[in-house]
């Protein structure tokens, strides 16, 4: 009989079309370095890659087929969840610091990813903590979703009217994080500095019980000490981490992401940033 091929998710469809449209940007880069602004703005890179065909040049670009290696996402979760285990206390608490070096060499193994607890000289009080459910947060006045908060995030709205929503702002409140900045020793001090740091920083999340990462965007402060969770999720992040038993809580380390060049996307990550991998 036979073989059907797996049917592809909608989070393994995505992920094979960002590496793509990853691969053609650094190409495009790498022969047109006076454009590298355009496509960090999204000027360009989106209407290249729907309105214009790959030509034989853009083919040529790309690795041949035996450098292309084949992986599945499961895989790459099963291993980081086994690697994890012995890396993590066994109680959830902050880690120390050659646990923190060696996650950070873990992500970067397995992603590309450069994650770091301390980035910039900031760090928050827990990098391995609980996380639990949030709701949606209105991304503009009048935005009146279900399972939308009545009261506005830490930073206000993502927009100052429906018209004015971006698909980067969708994005944002799509998957968004909420951290303790009002337990920073330094808040109150270095606020003016520390609430535009904070304000939309990327962080990657990673369940080590099923080595599911994704990546989100600091949008909300919180939770409070009393709850006994450090950290709060989006409806999208808790889905995707699958922290959906009923508690809608369970533990997550919590790293910034290093991107200056804001070439991270967010989501689901299930794919390597540095090297060609081909999900099955």
């Amino acid at each position: 009989m036979p073989k059907t091929k797996p049917k592809l998710n909608s989070e393994q469809l995505r992920a094979r079309l960002k590496l793509k449209e990853l691969a053609a940007r650094k190409q495009l880069e790498n022969r047109h370095p006076h454009i590298k602004a355009l496509l960090t703005g999204g000027v360009l890179a989106g209407s290249l890659l729907v309105a214009s065909p790959q030509s034989d040049h853009t083919l040529a670009a790309l690795p041949p087929a035996s450098e292309v290696r084949s992986v599945s996402a499961p895989d790459i979760q099963d291993t980081l969840s086994a690697q994890l285990k012995d890396i993590l206390p066994s109680s959830v608490q902050q880690l120390e610091p050659h646990q923190e070096d060696r996650v950070s060499q873990l992500l970067h193994q397995q992603f590309g990813l450069h994650a770091t607890p301390v980035l910039e000289g900031n760090r928050l009080n827990r990098d391995y903590g609980y996380i639990g459910l949030e709701q949606h947060l209105p991304r503009f006045p009048g935005d009146n979703r279900p399972n939308t908060t009545p009261g506005r995030g830490a930073w206000g709205y993502f927009a100052p009217s429906r018209a004015a929503l971006t698909p980067d702002l969708v994005e944002k409140e799509r998957y968004y994080v909420a951290v303790q900045t009002l337990y920073l020793p330094d808040w109150t001090t270095r606020l003016a500095y520390l609430r535009d740091w904070y304000k939309y920083r990327k962080v990657v999340l990673v369940n080590p019980k099923n080595g599911k990462a994704i990546v989100a965007v600091v949008a909300d402060s919180g939770p409070a000490a009393f709850t006994g969770k450090s950290f709060g999720g989006s409806p999208e992040v808790m889905e995707y981490l699958n922290m959906k038993d009923g508690k809608q809580k369970g533990p997550v380390v919590l790293f910034f992401v290093d991107d200056p060049a804001n070439e991270v996307p967010l989501g689901p990550l299930e794919y390597n940033l540095e090297r060609q991998i081909k999900l099955t």
